[in-house]
């Protein structure tokens, strides 16, 4: 299967890759255009259709260009874009100055408050940041998602060592374990491997719902009932 690979970056100032983060700024418009200039990624679209749920909340985690919240804005997604660069926002807001994007990175992913959003996209981003900001960034964004919602992820697969390519970028090398123990308590929706059509490179990308409901811890010593189910 060939899969269009749209490249983002999503660092909070202090937990940034310097290069990386960098890199993006520095070129925004370069990046902005090769992206634009490429086909449109249509089997994202088909796995957004099939598992997205049209007309509620929807979050684009590290939207570069804005590229994708356009499109989902324009297919019954209505979406807000973050990212924690400011030159990729502002070729954003220069290319669709009516929708929504804001600055704010991975880990963290400050001003979001949980259970937030219904349908969350993350494309090609995690590999960008440092190994031990992969968990926690992960926990992090199934966080933001209201019970019960869908959250797309996916990641460019280095095998070995860490690299970077030409322009500073850096490309994590980490086992899909790393993710999938963090999304042990949601149901796998789809999980597969692609070929990127635009670097050649394998793609790793996971389709996953959370529970729409999750269990109190046992009362502590002095209370006393049983737990219940919230939602």
């Amino acid at each position: 299967m060939i899969f269009s690979e749209n490249r983002r970056s999503t660092f909070p100032d202090h937990a940034a890759d310097r290069p990386t983060l960098a890199a993006y700024d520095n070129a925004a418009a370069e990046f902005a255009n090769e992206w634009h200039e490429q086909p449109p990624p249509t089997d994202l679209h088909g796995i957004v259709e099939r598992f997205f749920v049209r007309g509620r909340a929807t979050v684009d985690i590290g939207c570069g260009s804005g590229r994708e919240v356009a499109w989902l804005n324009a297919n019954g997604f209505p979406a807000k874009g973050f990212d924690a660069s400011q030159g990729l926002l502002a070729e954003a807001r220069k290319r669709y100055p009516d929708l929504d994007f804001a600055q704010s990175g991975l880990p963290d992913l400050r001003g979001i408050a949980a259970n937030t959003y219904d349908n969350m996209l993350c494309e090609t981003v995690i590999m960008h940041l440092d190994r031990a900001q992969i968990a926690p960034s992960v926990r992090r964004m199934l966080d933001i998602l209201k019970p019960g919602g869908v959250f797309y992820l996916s990641w460019r697969v280095t095998e070995g060592a860490d690299r970077r390519d030409s322009q500073g970028r850096l490309y994590t090398a980490f086992a899909a374990s790393l993710v999938s123990a963090e999304l042990s308590a949601t149901t796998i929706l789809l999980d597969e491997a692609v070929v990127s059509a635009s670097s050649a490179k394998t793609i790793h990308r996971l389709v996953v719902r959370k529970p729409a409901s999750q269990k109190r811890a046992p009362p502590g010593r002095g209370e006393t009932g049983r737990g219940l189910d919230i939602r």
